[in-house]
């Protein structure tokens, strides 16, 4: 089964965003997937990780949960 990992920023509140992407991960894949974790962070940091294996990195990504759904699709 597949994991994915979404690692944000806390001080800069991307809370939201993260939650976001792990609602829109589960309500697409369900069952497929074994966890989607929510990791804190800082300086910055919006990453998707799937099974070690980033997908997103903010630092060189738009932020599109559409997109990051795709991502994560090859995966699954």
């Amino acid at each position: 089964m597949t994991t994915v990992e979404v690692e944000y920023c806390v001080p800069c509140g991307f809370l939201s965003r993260a939650e976001d992407v792990q609602h829109a991960l589960l309500t697409t894949f369900g069952e497929d997937l074994e966890a989607v974790t929510l990791r804190t962070g800082d300086d910055g940091v919006f990453r998707v990780r799937v099974d070690d294996a980033v997908v997103f990195d903010k630092s060189e990504d738009a932020y599109d949960v559409d997109e990051i759904v795709r991502e994560v699709r090859e995966y699954v």
